[in-house]
């Protein structure tokens, strides 16, 4: 088996004018969601051994959010095929650099990654697809399982959808408990 974890970037600043989409930065939220996340995900075993990145700062901002709360046993790729993709998903991407990792994080923009969750969700919780094809906020996660061995044999609506959490939901409870 292996698991695909498809994470929007944190929320990012529309502060600076003179900024490119590509050079936006995470905003003060954003900055307090992504190391949330991260000790999320390494508390519920959700651990990538690769990571496949977009090259735009928010998606990188992202990332260094995270990573703190994750062992340094990973292989990270930056991709800038993930920020200015031709295609509507990431599916390509995936199976070319997942090669080995039983675990891959991608970390992307709306609406490819929710188009990418959408073209590879195949079963599991309907409850789970519906929320993802609703909204996919920032700093949200899709778990997909596929019940493959190499990521090349991956295909549309091949997987199995186990979880979809968002920040929001998280930190309610956090705050609750």
């Amino acid at each position: 088996m292996i698991r695909l974890l498809l994470l929007r970037h944190a929320k990012s600043s529309w502060d600076s004018p003179d900024a490119t989409d590509f050079e936006r930065p995470l905003n003060s939220r954003g900055m307090k969601t992504a190391p949330f996340m991260g000790q999320y995900m390494a508390d519920h075993a959700l651990i990538p051994d690769k990571i496949l990145c977009s090259t735009a700062r928010r998606t990188r901002d992202t990332l260094a959010g995270l990573l703190p709360a994750f062992p340094n046993d990973h292989t990270i790729h930056l991709l800038q095929r993930l920020y200015d993709s031709p295609e509507r998903n990431y599916i390509d991407p995936i199976k070319v650099n997942g090669q080995a990792a039983k675990t891959v994080l991608l970390i992307g923009h709306c609406p490819t990654i929710q188009q990418t969750a959408i073209d590879l969700i195949g079963n599991g919780n309907p409850d789970l697809k519906d929320e993802i094809v609703a909204h996919y906020p920032t700093a949200a996660l899709a778990v997909i399982d596929f019940d493959r061995e190499a990521w090349t044999d991956i295909q549309m609506h091949s997987g199995r959808v186990v979880a979809f959490f968002r920040p929001r939901d998280l930190q309610l409870v956090a705050n609750n408990s």
